[in-house]
């Protein structure tokens, strides 16, 4: 297993042709996401940087609320139900999917300790379900 923070490598300049191309944001998944809450009057920022060094960045952030929502993909960040394993590369993708966790699950510890609450929608939901879930966050401290 890597170090937490390490970068894996493609195996190929193919690969890594591959991996670029790779949507980072408005993906489909957010583009659904996002029409739900938006129809149900909701107003919110996309894409906003939250923390700096390593940097990340939130797909949908209500700032005075301090919620912070990510849409995660259930291939890339190792979905329970449907995430699967490449029979490819395996130990590539077996790894970059760990990092990938492993990175989300500091973003998530470091926005709770900078008093931001964390939201994190799989691909695969349902969004009138997730924009449940969002407008439940922001009745908390309504």
């Amino acid at each position: 297993m890597k170090p937490s923070g390490s970068v894996v490598k493609p195996s190929s300049p193919e690969a890594s042709a591959r991996l670029a191309r790779v949507r980072q944001k408005d993906t489909a998944a957010e583009l659904r996401l996002r029409r739900t809450p938006h129809a149900r009057g909701l107003r919110y920022r996309l894409h906003i940087p939250l923390l700096e060094k390593p940097r990340r960045v939130a797909d949908i952030v209500f700032r005075r609320r301090k919620l912070a929502i990510f849409v995660d993909g259930c291939f890339w960040h190792g979905c329970p139900q449907h995430g699967t394993s490449s029979k490819s590369n395996a130990d590539f993708w077996r790894d970059k999917i760990e990092t990938n966790k492993r990175r989300d699950l500091d973003t998530n510890r470091r926005l709770t300790e900078a008093g931001w609450r964390v939201l994190r929608v799989w691909e695969h939901e349902d969004a009138e379900d997730a924009a449940d879930r969002i407008m439940k966050a922001l009745e908390f401290d309504a």
